[in-house]
């Protein structure tokens, strides 16, 4: 059993309070219909957020799922990619399965990666291009303001990163996208964060200042479904369902036996034609489920 990056109540308390702000907008109707395929276009955050079980791209169409639409998910997130690479794949990777809806997230390594990264100029010409392509073949873009590198908003490659998330708010409405200001939820996160009474040490939102932990996750789903039309209300369903998702939280746990307790477990697991570690998850999954009645 391997550990998830798990935090502790204080996170959740603030985060709370900053996400019923956040989600309290009101839309019409849910944007997403049954049936939809929705592409997520991205880097290592958007990867990790379709290959975690908990990650923000699984917990999206969980979200939607919650809320009576059953939409099918696109994993196009390749980690270390930037607006070029990106534009490069674009056909391949989203174009070409015929998706109803993408969602871009790009800008965090066109800064992060400094030299090797993508100016400001060719960043535009590029995102710019992505756009356009998507929309001429059908698709409709949501388009997602870039997390931030580190939680420091002070630190430089935030500073820079300003002007990449304030042309895609301006091109967003220019070509009359959907867009989920995620960089604003971001900080205003972790504001809230600070003011707990028991102030977390560390990182609040990422694993590494970067890419997300459970919280992060959270948070990006809450401000994607947001931009997909779903009311306060319907967050409010999707975050009660995300709860319940298998597979989301893991700890690590050393079993200390003998060997006559061990070669028990061995031939349970056998005659359930399972390994020991299953036989294992699975009585501990009952323990678990009798301790929180």
């Amino acid at each position: 059993m391997k550990k998830h990056t798990s935090h502790v109540s204080a996170i959740a308390a603030s985060l709370a309070i900053f996400m019923g702000a956040q989600t309290s907008r009101l839309h019409a109707e849910i944007l997403v219909k049954e049936g939809d395929k929705i592409a997520f276009l991205g880097d290592s955050i958007t990867a990790g957020g379709y290959n975690n079980p908990g990650g923000y791209v699984q917990l999206v169409g969980a979200g939607l799922s919650a809320n009576g639409i059953k939409v099918e998910l696109i994993g196009a997130g390749v980690s270390g990619h930037k607006s070029n690479q990106m534009l490069e794949r674009l056909e391949r990777d989203v174009i070409s399965k015929k998706p109803q809806w993408m969602t871009l997230s790009c800008g965090v390594n066109d800064v992060w990666h400094g030299k090797n990264g993508v100016l400001l100029d060719d960043y535009k010409k590029n995102i710019t291009a992505i756009v356009d392509q998507a929309q001429q073949a059908g698709i409709k873009v949501v388009i997602l303001t870039s997390t931030m590198i580190t939680e420091d908003p002070n630190n430089p490659n935030n500073k820079t990163l300003e002007a990449y998330n304030q042309f895609l708010r301006d091109l967003a409405k220019e070509k009359q996208c959907q867009i989920a200001d995620l960089n604003a939820d971001m900080q205003a996160a972790l504001v809230e964060a600070k003011k707990s009474e028991k102030p977390v040490k560390g990182n609040v939102l990422t694993s590494d200042g970067v890419h997300m932990a459970s919280a992060g996750d959270r948070m990006m789903a809450s401000g994607v479904l947001g931009s997909l039309g779903l009311s306060s209300d319907e967050i409010a369903k999707a975050k009660e369902a995300w709860l319940d998702l298998p597979n989301t939280n893991f700890y690590d746990s050393r079993v200390s036996l003998t060997q006559r307790q061990a070669q028990a477990l061995e031939k349970q697991a056998a005659e359930k034609n399972i390994t020991v570690e299953d036989l294992l998850n699975q009585e501990f999954n009952k323990m678990v489920e009798s301790m929180i009645k």
